[in-house]
C-alpha cells in the first residue's frame, strides 16, 4: 500500500464497517508512525468459549485488505464448515464465524489464557495480518454495551445480530465501565495527537463507549476534532444508527449527529445529499465540509480520507 507521508499525528476513533473503511482510507495517506486507530470494545462478547471482538477484527481485516468486499466485515472467500458442524451438533449458530475468523479467535483466546493483554494480543494479530498502523483497543478491561428494551436488557450482539435490532431501544448501559480504564497506549496517543477524527461510526454504540472511559473525553476535548457523519439523507449506510437515534428521540440527520458530539467538534464532514444542513451545523460552531462521504471502494476511501485530512491541516491546525 503506497502511503503519502503527512507530518501530523492523527488518532482515529472507530467502530463498525464505516469506521473501518475510513481507517483504511487514512492508512493510505499517513505513515504508521503518525496514525493510531482506537477501537470500541463495547461490542465484544464471549461465544463458543472465544472472545469475539467485532470492531477490532473489522478494522484489522480492512487494514489488511482481507475483508469481505461487499459486507465489509468478515473475511473474503470465507468458508463456514466449523459453524455448520456446530449447528449440526445442536448448538445455535446465529453469530456467523467463518473458519479463518475462528483461527484468529483461537489465537486471541490462547493469548488471553497465557496472561497477555487485549492490547498486546491485538498488536500481535495485526503483525500476523501485515497491518503496520497501531490498532488499540480502548481498554484492556471488559466494557459491554447493554441495550435497554421493552423486553428487558439485551447484550449488544443479542440485540444487534440475534434479534436484528427489532426490539425498541430505550437506552443503553456500559456494563463494567466503573472498573475500566483506557489503556496507557490510548492515553499516550491522545496526548501526542495533533488532531482527532471521529470516523463515520455509530455515535452511540461505537464512539460513546470510547469517550466514556475515564479521562478520554477530556483528552479529546483538548485537541481539534473532526467528525464524519454516519447518517446520509436520514439513513445509516451501515448498522442501526438511524433506528437508534429515532428511538432515543434524536433528529436522524447529520445535524443530529453534530448536536450529539456538541462542543467536542472543531470540524464536521457531511454528504452532499445533506448540504442544506451545513449552515445549521456551522451555527453550532464547527467548520463544515460538504463532500461525497459514501466509500464504495478503496479509491473512495482514500479520497474521503484525503479531504478530511486536508480540512484538518488547512482549517483546524
Amino acid at each position: 500500500m503506497a502511503v503519502v507521508r503527512r507530518p501530523q499525528r492523527i488518532v482515529a476513533l472507530a467502530g463498525g464497517v464505516g469506521g473501518a473503511k475510513l481507517a483504511h482510507g487514512l492508512a493510505q495517506h499517513i505513515d504508521p508512525g503518525h496514525l493510531t486507530v482506537v477501537i470500541n470494545t463495547g461490542d465484544d462478547f464471549e461465544h463458543l468459549g472465544l472472545l469475539i471482538c467485532p470492531d477490532i477484527d473489522t478494522v484489522l481485516y480492512n487494514l489488511a485488505e482481507v475483508n469481505h468486499p461487499v459486507q465489509g466485515w468478515g473475511r473474503e472467500g470465507e468458508s463456514f464448515q466449523v459453524l455448520a458442524e456446530v449447528q449440526r451438533l445442536g448448538h445455535e449458530a446465529w453469530f456467523r464465524l467463518g473458519d479463518r475468523d475462528i483461527a484468529l479467535h483461537l489465537l486471541r483466546r490462547q493469548g488471553l489464557d497465557t496472561g497477555m493483554t487485549l492490547t498486546a494480543i491485538t498488536a500481535d494479530l495485526a503483525t500476523r495480518l501485515g497491518v503496520q498502523h497501531p490498532v488499540l483497543p480502548m481498554s484492556d478491561e471488559p466494557v459491554r454495551t447493554i441495550i435497554h428494551t421493552p423486553e428487558g436488557y439485551l447484550a449488544f450482539q443479542e440485540y444487534f445480530v440475534h434479534r436484528r435490532c427489532e426490539p425498541r431501544m430505550l437506552g443503553m448501559t456500559l456494563s463494567g465501565l466503573e472498573r475500566a480504564q483506557p489503556t496507557p497506549q490510548v492515553m499516550a496517543a491522545l496526548a501526542t495527537a495533533d488532531a482527532i477524527i471521529f470516523c463515520p461510526s455509530n455515535p452511540y454504540v461505537s464512539i460513546e463507549p470510547i469517550l466514556s472511559l475515564p479521562g478520554v473525553r477530556a483528552a479529546v476535548a483538548a485537541k481539534p476534532a473532526v467528525a464524519v457523519s454516519p447518517i446520509v439523507g436520514g439513513q445509516a449506510l451501515k448498522g442501526p444508527a438511524a433506528k437508534m437515534m429515532a428511538e432515543l428521540g434524536a433528529e436522524v440527520t447529520a445535524l443530529g449527529v453534530a448536536r450529539h458530539y456538541g462542543s467536542l467538534l472543531a470540524g464536521f464532514v457531511l454528504d452532499r445529499t445533506d448540504a442544506p444542513l451545513a449552515p445549521a451545523i456551522a451555527a453550532l460552531g464547527p467548520r463544515v465540509v460538504v463532500t461525497d462521504t459514501v466509500m464504495n471502494d478503496k479509491a473512495g476511501r482514500a479520497r474521503l480520507a484525503a479531504e478530511v485530512l486536508d480540512m484538518v491541516e488547512k482549517e483546524l491546525l
